[in-house]
């Protein structure tokens, strides 16, 4: 039997997903990101597929979103994008301290994972924490200065009127830099990334994910097994079921066996 738990750390609501039979072993941990407007329940189809495999599975929920809403539009939250992804990217170092001085999760052996937003803020973990283990990017991409850079063109060809001045800007993209993959691959060190990506996803382009992977594989020669590339030629802004399924066999493969 699968359970879901509702719980609370530091105040901030999260989902729980273990079987129950080994719900109090020390077990490998994955912490699963939703994304941009989505909430942590609408990941619960990634938890359960894993949890079956015998991972022990957080699902975070993001500031200004699902329980912690504060009642902002769509397009006000957009204004905070950056904000979010690295407050939960400092988030994420909670979950994992808490569940290793628990004795319930293997230090050993924690992945991190995402869709969109939730994969970018994956790779933007990766520059901080040796604690991850292996990842997974679903739709996600490191490049965070080349993407706020394409967001700010996207915004002035729809016609918005950006309320950012040139030094608002310049500091976002000074703080940004910390965690831009892209700038800093050898932080990598090799260890197990999988990305998976539509070609034609107009939200996180393909392109600026895809050329990362193009710069890194080579590092990977001793280990050309750790890291993955699976391109949908016809998917857009939505994981198919081949991502679903590729997500759960690389966390078996690398944090299981």
């Amino acid at each position: 039997m699968i359970i879901v738990e509702k719980s609370l750390l530091n105040h901030n609501p999260f989902l729980h997903i273990v079987k129950k039979s080994i719900q109090q072993k020390k077990l490998p941990l994955i912490i699963f990101t939703h994304g941009f407007t989505s909430t942590k329940e609408n990941n619960l189809h990634y938890a359960y597929l894993l949890a079956e495999k015998g991972f022990r599975v957080i699902l975070p929920e993001a500031i200004y979103h699902g329980e912690r809403e504060q009642g902002l539009t769509e397009r006000d939250l957009y204004g905070h994008f950056w904000e979010i992804v690295i407050k939960t990217i400092h988030e994420l170092n909670d979950y994992k301290e808490y569940y290793v001085e628990e004795g319930l999760a293997d230090p050993e052996k924690i992945g991190l994972a995402g869709t969109s937003m939730g994969g970018i803020v994956t790779l933007g973990a990766l520059t901080k924490y040796k604690w991850v283990k292996a990842a997974v990017s679903l739709m996600g991409m490191p490049a965070y200065e080349e993407y706020l850079h394409w967001q700010l063109k996207q915004m002035k060809n729809v016609g918005v009127t950006l309320s950012f001045t040139d030094e608002q800007i310049a500091e976002q993209l000074s703080v940004l830099r910390q965690y831009d993959l892209s700038h800093q691959p050898n932080r990598l060190e090799n260890r197990p990334l999988l990305f998976w990506h539509g070609k034609k996803d107009p939200i996180v382009p393909y392109e600026l994910t895809y050329r990362f992977y193009q710069s890194v594989k080579d590092n990977y020669s001793k280990k050309p097994e750790n890291i993955r590339f699976i391109t949908d030629e016809y998917a857009d802004h939505k994981v198919s079921r081949e991502g679903l399924k590729a997500m759960v066999e690389w966390f078996e493969k690398h944090l299981l066996q």
